[in-house]
Order: C-alpha cells, then sequence, then structure tokens
C-alpha cells in the first residue's frame, strides 16, 4: 500500500467518519467581517475544499479580547454564530465536515485592532511590531491575567465551543500553539507567574488544561481536538523545558478521551514526537514539514509521519492553493502553486477563492500596486 493510498483510505475521529485521512489545517485568511463575523466569500472557499477528509476552520476568538489581527473571525456573539451557520451550511452541502479552531490572541494583539488592551499570563510584551488597522504599531505591554481573568476565560472558551456547535460544527480545536495566549502559559519566557499557573511545569500547563478540560465538558470530549507546536519559536516564544512539557500535557489529558492532539511542524525523528506518540492514548494528527509544494513530497512527508504513529495528517497551504488536493493526489495530478503570500491577508477573492481545479480554469492572480506586507513569519501551516 502506497502512502497517497494510506492517506486516501477512510477513517474514525470520534463520533465521525472520515472519507480520507487528509485534514485541511487551519489557515488564517483574514476574509471576515471587521468585527469578526465570517462573509459569503468564505462560505465559498470552505465548499470549494469540502472534500478533505475534515476541515479545521480558521482561529475564532472566544472573546473580543483574544483578537489578534484585523479582519480575523470570531465565535461569541449570535452575529458570528449566523455567519458560520452559512459556512457550515456550505460545507455540509457539498459533502464535508467541519471543526472550528479556537484561539486567544494573548499578548498578540493591540488596542488599535481591540479596542482592549491585551492579556496575557505575565507582562511581557511581544518582541516584535504587530499589524493593526493603522500598519505595523510596536506592541504593547499586555495586562497580566488575574485570577478571576483566567476563571472567565476559561468559561469563554467553554462558551464558544458551545456557539460553534449551535453554528454547524462537529467539534472544536483548541489551540494552545504558535505562540497564542494558550501557548504563552506553556512558555517559560512569557509565563512568569509565582501562583498555581506558572512555575513548574505542572503549573504551566494547567490553563491548556482547565481550558480543555471545560470545552470538553461542554460539549463532549469526543468533539474536541488540542492543538500544540512544541519547541515552535513563532511570536517571541522560548518554552523551556519542551521535552518534559508536552509530554506531561499529554498524561494529564490523555484519558479524557478527546478526539484528537494535533502537533504543528511535526517531525517524526524529533525526541518530543516520540514521547508525545508513546504517551498519547487516542487519535494523533500530524502537521508536516514539507521541502515543496508536490505529490511526492506530500506522500514523503506524510508517510514518515504515518510510519512514525501518526493517524491523520493535517495540511494547509497545499489546501490554500489546491480547492481539489483529494482529487490531484489521487490522480497524481499536479498541484497549483501558493501565488504571492501578499494575498494570503489582503482580503477579497483573488488569492483566495480562484485558484483553479482540474475540472475548470482560474485567472491568475497579479498583485497590485498596493499589495505591500500585512504580516510577517509562518502565519499558515
Amino acid at each position: 500500500m502506497t502512502n497517497t493510498t494510506k492517506l486516501l483510505a477512510p477513517a474514525s475521529l470520534g463520533p465521525l467518519t472520515l472519507p480520507n485521512r487528509l485534514l485541511m489545517a487551519p489557515l488564517t485568511r483574514n476574509r471576515a467581517e471587521a468585527d469578526g463575523t465570517p462573509t459569503p466569500l468564505m462560505a465559498e472557499y470552505y465548499a470549494q475544499r469540502a472534500s478533505a477528509g475534515l476541515i479545521i476552520a480558521e482561529a475564532a476568538t472566544p472573546n473580543a479580547v483574544g483578537q489578534t489581527y484585523p479582519n480575523i473571525t470570531a465565535v461569541h456573539t449570535p452575529r458570528h454564530v449566523a455567519g458560520w451557520r452559512l459556512v457550515t451550511d456550505a460545507v455540509r452541502e457539498a459533502g464535508g465536515r467541519m471543526f472550528l479552531q479556537l484561539q486567544h490572541g494573548g499578548r498578540v494583539g493591540h488596542p488599535a485592532t481591540s479596542g482592549l488592551t491585551p492579556v496575557a499570563p505575565s507582562p511581557v510584551p511581544l518582541p516584535e511590531t504587530i499589524f493593526t488597522p493603522d500598519g505595523h504599531r510596536p506592541a504593547v505591554v499586555p495586562r497580566e491575567m488575574t485570577a478571576e481573568d483566567i476563571r472567565t476565560t476559561v468559561a469563554d472558551f467553554a462558551r464558544a465551543a458551545r456557539n460553534a456547535m449551535d453554528a454547524g460544527f462537529e467539534g472544536v480545536e483548541v489551540h494552545s500553539a504558535n505562540g497564542h495566549l494558550l501557548h504563552q502559559f506553556l512558555a517559560r519566557n512569557t509565563n512568569r507567574r509565582t501562583d498555581g499557573y506558572g512555575g513548574s511545569i505542572a503549573g504551566r500547563i494547567r490553563f491548556t488544561a482547565e481550558v480543555t478540560e471545560a470545552v470538553a465538558a461542554e460539549i463532549g470530549a469526543d468533539r474536541v481536538g488540542l492543538r500544540v507546536s512544541p519547541g515552535n519559536t513563532v511570536n517571541g516564544i522560548a518554552e523551556g523545558e519542551t521535552e518534559e512539557i508536552y509530554p506531561a500535557l499529554a498524561d494529564r489529558l490523555g484519558g479524557l478521551g478527546l478526539a484528537y492532539l494535533h502537533l504543528v511542524f511535526a517531525d517524526p525523528d524529533s525526541p518530543v514526537f516520540g514521547k508525545i506518540r508513546a504517551g498519547w492514548p487516542g487519535t494523533l494528527v500530524a502537521n508536516p514539514v514539507l521541502r515543496e509544494m508536490s505529490g511526492p513530497a506530500i506522500e514523503q512527508a506524510s508517510g514518515r509521519l504515518l510510519d512514525a504513529g501518526a493517524d491523520l495528517i493535517a495540511l494547509g497551504r497545499p489546501f490554500l492553493a489546491n480547492p481539489d488536493l483529494v482529487t490531484r493526489l489521487r490522480l497524481g495530478a499536479p498541484l497549483n502553486q501558493v501565488r504571492d503570500r501578499y494575498l494570503m491577508y489582503v482580503g477579497g477573492a483573488t488569492g483566495y477563492t480562484d485558484y483553479p481545479t482540474l475540472a475548470g480554469t482560474g485567472a491568475a492572480a497579479q498583485p497590485s500596486s498596493d499589495s505591500i506586507v500585512a504580516f510577517d513569519g509562518p502565519r499558515v501551516a
């Protein structure tokens, strides 16, 4: 059996039966309205990619202070829920299934975007500028979260998960990766607390664990995934004790019966991957690092992860540029390449819903004269 054959085989995930083992990873695309409400254009985008075994929709904030950048999605008001319902209805009509990622930015935010001072485990600012509606601006010092802030935020995540189910999602993914709030609690350089949410490894994993447990209690553990990025330094993160943090987190949550644990930029040769796989009793989703955008590269990287114990493979950029990625892999057809990276985040249909499929054609995207750098760094998997 080839690796592609394995990827295209059906799989079970919690209560779901997936038609293949390829998941569309959550991709921030900044096409929502200013208040975070999903748009009809987003419904078209996701419906185009409904052949994925499961779509994990882009990060949605569980409260107003959790907003990171302009035009990202949210899921904490009735209007947000109604907007997402348009998306899930379109995907379901096209034969697909969706989870929604829940993400709080923590210190990755700005008053110019949210109207609020960001909160974080400790008052340690992002060591770089951040994009706002007014362009790049210096990061602000976040407000250290109080015990009441922590309790309220845990409750906000649980409420957001319920909103996601009301919006038609099959489940949610708790985002504890890529330098956002939950990851900030895990990392030694951003978590300088001396209470029960800092210091020791048990203290640093506590917030992520409590959020995940609360979400599972709200909608059922088999409808909940958790995403982590061991060793990832994006957004100024320096974890410390990476090889101890994640096995400890997996051990605390392993008996909960979660739908999956999702590893970003997974390296099957790394010690932490082996420790997590050995200690995690459930489904493991792995997001590979691809050297190039091609079917053989996907097959090779995915095969190594499957051989190392991954159960499902999450892909970002390949799905971004190839609405019919599953068909292309099945046929061994060439893949579209990601066009001008600035088009990932500038809004509109260009570079979003106009990628061609094998069954049709699409106009090549041409960067506009004002297509400037909006975001830097590894924003999509």
